[in-house]
């Protein structure tokens, strides 16, 4: 049983999702879009909110809200990106990924489905004051740099530091909502 929940009174979360097998898929510019072209589109028409976001070779972290700061919109605008980033990250990695990712996949499905990319944790961790949020903020914005890959968290193309360090002259793939505390 997951020990980290969705409340139906919380309104924003740190979230992250994880690759089956912690598989390397986000090593390409092709699959990060996926996720990125993705998040655009759930925030224009299901009210996503995303406010902080890293994607890492096997897993990402965000930070994310409903447009009306609600826990129930919020989990379905998320369960339907996960649906579809995980049923095209499939399907990306049949074409470009060795077999092994395939059968990671087909291993991994449960009897509703053929194939599952995430992994079933969610791992929700609700944000209920500022200081939690920076932790969490920095937490993002600092995973590249922890894990060796960049030097300088805004080096990391695949994140809001960039972003958020610049006061927004820098531009960022994925459309970003700021919170007020």
């Amino acid at each position: 049983m997951e020990r980290y929940k969705f409340f139906s009174d919380g309104a924003v979360y740190f979230i992250t999702f994880s690759i089956v097998d912690w598989l390397p898929v986000f090593v390409s510019d092709n699959a990060f879009q996926i996720v990125t072209k993705s998040l655009n589109y759930c925030h224009r028409h299901q009210g996503l909110r995303t406010n902080a976001f890293v994607i890492m070779p096997t897993h990402f972290h965000a930070i994310f809200f409903h447009a009306d700061f609600k826990a129930e919109p919020l989990l379905g605008a998320l369960t339907a990106f996960r649906k579809f980033t995980g049923r095209q990250l499939v399907e990306y990695c049949k074409k470009h990924m060795p077999s092994c990712f395939r059968n990671a996949f087909l291993n991994a499905a449960s009897n509703d489905r053929k194939f599952t990319f995430w992994q079933k944790t969610r791992h929700p961790e609700q944000i209920e004051t500022e200081r939690f949020w920076e932790q969490k903020f920095d937490y993002i914005h600092m995973n590249p740099c922890r894990k060796g890959f960049v030097r300088h968290a805004s080096d990391w193309r695949y994140s809001s530091a960039a972003y958020w360090l610049s006061d927004g002259r820098v531009e960022s793939e994925v459309l970003l909502s700021a919170l007020e505390w």
